[in-house]
């Protein structure tokens, strides 16, 4: 494998774009936001009230993303605008993750909301930004390319959480008077992160045209098109046993990554514990998901999704009697270790079983497929803190969802061949 061919320019801007919103990804979806929710918006409240309400608004958001993406998608192919879509939506999500910065004690409504624009925001602009993979490299790269971009997302998601651990330990340091005004500026870093380091890919990264004319307008068009698509889906049946499989397992691994810090709170660790181990795991996370990278690029994506819904079947069922935070912080570095290579490699095996020619119409339907996993993993964790206050249940429903993934995916054709030299 030549890396020379492989890395350049495009490439690069457009791996740039993963180091841009994993930010939001690491520090608010993962760590910031969980634990403010629960400590500052929701002061007073019950844990169980705090999981509901984190679950039903992390549901809510993937459910608007899920029925806009696949239009979105086509919108973007027939017009040719996946770079001016990434741009607002992008923008969206960085603005209102700044917002978050604002809000005061006990105004979780109001927070609520402004995570719900600012998750619209950062799970539809991926709609553009995974489509735009097949103008930035050839198809026997897909596998290494996902995952570099993923490996880097661990890398930019982490170096920017680690400034934010070092002013939470030192806040005098950094001029504020306490760890509340600390977390406040850090939404606000985390939006002006991702702004600034979209840029690469606005400036580097072309997008093939599509050559459709739209016709009665370009939404008129899009909708026209998803019709068409739904009424052929027949013809794509390996992409449809594909996304059954995704939709069940990552489900799970997303419900696994957003309930890590919630989890972790309501057994009891502390703060600064939870937070470091999530730093922890992006570091793990980087060079993890770029090996995974060449092995998906060696021997087959499929190989190493295998091996990822192991480790997580294993883990998830260890984690039933986790008792002290030493558990947490090994468990958390194992989920780093495969986290970026199983969403890398799934991105790259769906890159090899799509037409070429409508990849934003096909990764809507990815985003929209990914949505619903996001809306099934929540709605778990809302219904199990509804029927028990033991935040230990809604584990046991995950294994059925990585297992049954794993099995469908022995039906999908391809994926096992490495890539050709």
């Amino acid at each position: 494998m030549s890396q020379s061919r492989i890395l350049n320019k495009k490439v690069i801007a457009w791996a740039f774009y993963d180091w841009a919103n994993s930010a939001f990804a690491l520090s608010v979806l993962a760590v910031l936001y969980p634990l403010f929710l629960g400590s500052y918006w929701s002061v007073g409240d019950s844990g169980a009230a705090v999981t509901q309400r984190l679950a039903w608004i992390t549901a809510g958001s993937s459910a608007i993303v899920c029925l806009i993406a696949p239009v979105f998608g086509t919108i973007a192919d027939t017009g040719g605008y996946r770079k001016q879509f990434l741009l607002v939506l992008a923008m969206l999500g960085a603005t209102t993750t700044a917002a978050l910065g604002l809000i005061g004690e006990g105004e979780w409504p109001l927070a609520l909301g402004l995570y719900l624009l600012a998750s619209v925001g950062y799970y539809s602009s991926t709609v553009f930004y995974d489509s735009l993979m097949i103008d930035v490299t050839e198809p026997r790269y897909y596998s290494f390319v996902s995952t570099l971009g993923f490996s880097i997302g661990y890398l930019g998601g982490a170096v920017l959480l680690a400034l934010h651990v070092w002013m939470l330990l030192s806040p005098q340091m950094f001029g504020f008077s306490d760890t509340t005004g600390v977390i406040k500026f850090a939404f606000v870093s985390v939006g002006a992160w991702w702004a600034v380091f979209l840029l690469p890919l606005l400036l580097f990264v072309s997008e093939s045209k599509s050559g459709k004319v739209a016709t009665g307008g370009v939404v008129r068009a899009a909708y026209l098109e998803l019709k068409s698509t739904i009424g052929h889906i027949r013809q794509y049946r390996n992409v449809v046993i594909f996304l059954i499989s995704y939709w069940l397992y990552i489900g799970a691994v997303f419900t696994v990554i957003f309930m890590a810090v919630n989890y972790g709170q309501r057994l009891g660790f502390s703060q600064q514990d939870l937070v470091t181990a999530l730093m922890i795991t992006n570091f793990a996370g980087f060079p993890a998901t770029l090996l995974y990278g060449y092995f998906g690029h060696r021997f087959g994506p499929k190989k190493g999704i295998y091996f990822a819904l192991a480790v997580y079947i294993v883990v998830s069922s260890w984690a039933v009697f986790m008792v002290d935070v030493r558990q947490f912080y090994i468990m958390a570095i194992i989920i780093g270790c495969v986290q970026g290579g199983v969403q890398g490699l799934s991105r790259s095996l769906y890159a090899s079983l799509i037409p070429p020619n409508q990849p934003g119409e096909f990764f809507g339907f990815y985003n929209m497929i990914t949505k619903l996993s996001h809306v099934l993993g929540p709605s778990l964790v809302g219904i199990a803190a509804m029927m028990s206050d033991n935040p230990k249940v809604v584990l046991l429903a995950l294994l059925p969802l990585f297992i049954g993934g794993a099995m469908l995916l022995t039906v999908v054709r391809g994926g096992n061949a490495p890539a050709s030299e």
